[in-house]
């Protein structure tokens, strides 16, 4: 395969095994460059019904996606342009009350898991185990057990031969069954293709704070089923999330204020990955900016994106934001007694690459081969798409800005307000020509006194697992995961990485060795070691090195100005308690996240990002 891009050898493995077009005999036929003419030519056609040129168009998509400033979500690479044409990332389909309905739900599913997309589903309209059941007079088996024929499905379905399948499940805190559902993966091979979350209302928060009882629910008839003590309930939430990960919390109440379509109804569920609450039949189309490609000027702290960077663990969702009065960077910069001089956001441009992100996205919609006739009209009705982010954590070190410091809040703050109204601004503009989303009338846009909105929702913070490999850069918000770790990307393909911007720094500045290196690779941290200069390593700070409450800040700190959700993973030290994990979910909800994942290294046999690669 030609590398027509240059591209570092991470990224050439993951789009050699997902994305790259392939003959019969799996040899590939399609170079980096190929690729992203395929996707610019079948998004900019759209253009076509508009009267707009789809050449000029192709030219600006193929452009900032060769660059790597922009990359759509992974479905859209894939399949724009082939037979499947199913480009959106993610998808929520319900799950009625019947046999019928329910098992309508795993064959939506599994057609499009084929297709390389994910799903969520609320399992709340199910009536608990050992109800009535009366077509056959039995008793219900609830929830979980049926949870299990979703996952039983998704595990004999590759996503088209190149993703995994990925759902989300979610259960009212209310439901009868809800201890049985969060205990529910503490065996590692049950639900194995599931993230689960618990949705919590902010009545139940508040009932763990004043450790008070709460009532339960049977969806079947509306009747209370019981009453629980909130606190020992969110105490098993913490202690099954601290053992594996799950379950992490979504927060019903915040969620739906911001609902953009209230007369559709309330939303129930998310993506897989948290951060797209999503009405039945609902889909989004995501993608993200590399904002460490913004950066510009510097001394010392400036360079090229590493080859892989860093990500959450498992799985994620969140949000917040909000900022200073200047565009520079830096100007807090945070702890150490000063860093090399840092660089600064090129705002203007960041505004072009939006315009143009935001104009690609609203284009996939008219593009999108859809699976079932219902999540078309869904999603013409509301055109939801979700302008995200990736790159932060290497961006801040090109600004010469620690991870956790109120400057790294204020700078989340600034980026995310300017992205989302500029972003804001060009649906209008899109709106003014083509036309409001259907659904405009009595939508929080109209509310709000927008004559015309041609988006539902336009931004988003997605994890960017794959495409953040592609672009060499760290996923999505989160901070540097280590200097050096291993990621297990699929079916036990395992891809090395090191932090190329510390090994630029550390050769530059005369302290690099192949023993000091190795000596990095063992812990992934540059903390306490005295062989690094100590700027630096406040600089370089990585997830575990971090306190979560950090963790929790700056993913508050981008939501503030996200329409949907923000994905992000709390990672924890091994030896962290379960009472550091319900700190990390009651902050969460007091600072206006949307919901909360953590996951605390080595609880479970298996991951994705792994220390000590030297092994």
């Amino acid at each position: 395969m030609k590398n027509d891009l240059h591209l570092p050898p991470n990224a050439l493995t993951v789009l050699s095994r997902r994305y790259l077009m392939k003959d019969r005999q799996g040899r590939v036929v399609e170079t980096p460059a190929e690729l992203f003419r395929r996707v610019a030519r079948q998004v900019a056609a759209a253009d076509a019904a508009y009267g707009d040129d789809p050449a000029f168009s192709a030219e600006q998509f193929y452009q900032a996606m060769a660059s790597l400033e922009f990359l759509p979500n992974s479905p859209t690479l894939m399949n724009a342009g082939t037979e499947l044409g199913l480009l959106s990332a993610c998808f929520v389909l319900p799950v009625p009350d019947s046999i019928t309905g329910i098992f309508d739900s795993v064959k939506s599913m599994a057609i499009i898991h084929q297709a390389g997309g994910g799903t969520g589903f609320s399992f709340s309209h199910l009536r608990p185990k050992g109800d009535l059941v009366g077509t056959t007079h039995g008793v219900a088996s609830g929830p979980v057990s049926f949870m299990g024929a979703f996952d039983s499905a998704t595990e004999v379905v590759k996503q088209g031969g190149r993703r995994r399948g990925a759902n989300m499940g979610v259960l009212r805190v209310d439901h009868p069954d809800i201890l049985e559902f969060i205990g529910s993966k503490q065996q590692e091979d049950f639900l194995r293709n599931f993230n689960i979350s618990v949705a919590v209302t902010d009545e139940f928060m508040e009932a763990v704070r004043t450790d008070s009882e709460y009532d339960l629910v049977n969806p079947r008839t509306g009747a209370a089923a019981g009453r629980l003590k909130a606190l020992p309930v969110m105490e098993a939430i913490a202690a099954a999330a601290w053992a594996g990960g799950d379950p992490g919390m979504i927060f019903l109440d915040r969620i739906n204020e911001s609902n953009p379509t209230p007369r559709l109804g309330s939303m129930e569920t998310t993506n897989p990955c948290g951060e797209q609450p999503l009405l039945p039949y609902e889909s989004c189309n995501l993608g993200s900016i590399d904002l460490s490609k913004f950066v510009t000027g510097g001394e010392s702290v400036s360079g090229e994106a590493s080859d892989g960077r860093a990500a959450g663990d498992g799985r994620a969702a969140g949000d917040g934001r909000a900022a200073g009065d200047g565009r520079a960077a830096g100007d807090g910069r945070a702890a150490g007694d000063g860093y090399s001089a840092g660089g600064e956001l090129d705002w203007a441009r960041l505004g072009e690459l939006v315009d143009i992100a935001v104009h690609f996205l609203d284009n996939v919609i008219d593009a999108n081969h859809f699976p079932l006739d219902e999540i078309g009209k869904m999603t013409d009705g509301n055109r939801k798409i979700g302008l995200g982010v990736m790159g932060f954590a290497e961006a801040l070190v090109k600004l010469g800005i620690r991870y956790d410091s109120e400057a790294a809040l204020a700078m989340a703050e600034e980026i995310m307000k300017f992205i989302e109204e500029r972003a804001v601004a060009k649906s209008v503009e899109i709106a003014g020509r083509r036309g409001s989303f259907p659904n405009f009338e009595g939508s929080l846009w109209q509310q709000r006194g927008y004559e015309a909105m041609r988006n539902a929702t336009v931004t988003t913070i997605a994890p960017t697992g794959t495409i953040s490999v592609i672009a060499g850069t760290s996923s999505g918000i989160e901070p540097l995961f280590a200097i050096s770790f291993v990621r297990d990307v699929m079916d036990g393909t395992r891809l090395f990485e090191t932090n190329a911007e510390f090994e630029r720094l550390a050769r530059e500045r005369g302290f690099h060795s192949e023993e000091l290196m190795a000596e990095i690779a063992r812990s992934g941290s540059v903390a306490g070691n005295e062989r690094v200069p100590a700027d630096l390593r406040e600089l370089f700070r990585t997830a575990l090195d971090i306190e979560p409450e950090w963790h929790v800040r700056l993913q508050a700190a981008f939501q503030k100005h996200v329409d949907n959700a923000v994905s992000k993973t709390v990672n924890l030290p091994r030896d962290s308690g379960i009472d550091d994990v319900k700190r990390v979910f009651l902050l969460a909800w007091e600072l206006g996240c949307k919901g909360i994942t953590v996951f605390r290294y080595g609880s479970r046999r298996q991951q994705v990002l792994y220390l000590n690669p030297s092994k």
